[in-house]
């Protein structure tokens, strides 16, 4: 089978497309790729940056969807389902293998490259729901509000009835982020801080969701309306913000750690539970997964560039079959 291979920890310029044997099932679904998804994770692991650094070569991919080609006695998925998976590696070609725990049926109208989205969409509203106890009629802060987790964020949040102010570097990635239920666009380099207390007369926002930490965390922390829960979603800002806990005392205030991946491996129910209510959320047409550019797999190279450059739109997807 064709698979894209890390050969050294260079990033992008350690892939090389080669020929695999199909991987074994050990009481995992194989499953027959049809798009998967590339995300800041992949690309921290390229550079061994990742908090899971496995020793090349290896195949990158933590998100796959496509057809079930085989099944373990007892799973809930049979030959032909179609599904997306999470996985820790091997997602980047033909054929790759999953636990049924960590994966989830595609609505038969949904695209398999809308479905590489959906790992993203878990992370949200875990998020949001089981980590921040969001309720409809709350305001939330999305930072990186046009990338792949902080979209789904968007559209999400939108879908609960919560309030909508997105963080984003330019007015396309603003746009994409109204596009999907924003109420409030604000630019990451301008004065953000002092737009969110005007939109919020002084109060605050409830909820911040953030992907993307580095040096505007501390401001996420002032924007908090007393009770206000900040999500810690991931750093692709690239450096791991610190904080005076006073600043939570003061406010009543939570820093709340979400880590989709870390739990489901404790919590094998989790993603089933999530992926019914997203389901049911895709078929109320009350979520539109947004996919940006899509790369064929022997450009997977490119697409982590996309990432890497932060041009990224949407959720980044390979296409592996047509």
């Amino acid at each position: 089978m064709r698979a894209v291979q890390l050969s050294r920890l260079e990033g992008p310029e350690g892939l090389e497309l080669v020929d695999l044997p199909v991987p074994a099932a050990d009481g995992r679904l194989v499953i027959e790729v049809h798009a998967a998804g590339v995300g800041f994770p992949d690309l921290l692991m390229t550079r061994g940056r990742y908090q899971f650094r496995p020793e090349p070569p290896f195949v990158p991919g933590v998100e796959m969807a496509g057809i079930v080609h085989a099944a373990p006695d007892g799973s809930p998925f049979r030959p032909g389902d179609r599904v997306v998976s999470w996985a820790a590696l091997g997602g980047w070609a033909e054929y790759a293998v999953a636990s049924p725990a960590t994966s989830f049926a595609i609505a038969p109208d949904m695209s398999f490259a809308e479905a590489t989205s959906l790992v993203n969409y878990q992370s949200a509203y875990f998020g949001l729901v089981d980590r921040g106890a969001a309720r409809a009629g709350e305001t939330v802060l999305v930072h990186g509000a046009a990338g792949g987790v902080g979209s789904a964020a968007v559209d999400i949040a939108r879908a609960l009835g919560l309030t909508v102010i997105a963080v984003a570097q330019g007015e396309e990635k603003l746009h994409i982020a109204r596009d999907l239920g924003a109420v409030h666009g604000l630019e990451a380099d301008s004065e953000w801080l002092s737009a969110v207390k005007e939109i919020t007369g002084g109060r605050g926002v409830d909820l911040v969701f953030d992907p993307v930490g580095g040096d505007r965390f501390l401001d996420s922390v002032r924007a908090l309306a007393t009770d206000g829960r900040l999500l810690v979603v991931g750093f692709a800002g690239g450096s791991i913000p610190e904080i005076k806990v006073n600043r939570l005392l003061l406010k009543n205030a939570s820093v709340v750690g979400v880590a989709w991946g870390e739990y489901a491996r404790h919590d094998l129910e989790m993603p089933q539970r999530i992926g019914r209510q997203l389901q049911d959320l895709w078929e109320a047409r009350k979520i539109t997964p947004k996919v940006g550019r899509t790369f064929p797999l022997e450009q997977a190279a490119g697409a982590l560039r996309e990432i890497e450059e932060r041009r990224a739109v949407g959720k980044i997807a390979l296409i592996v079959r047509e």
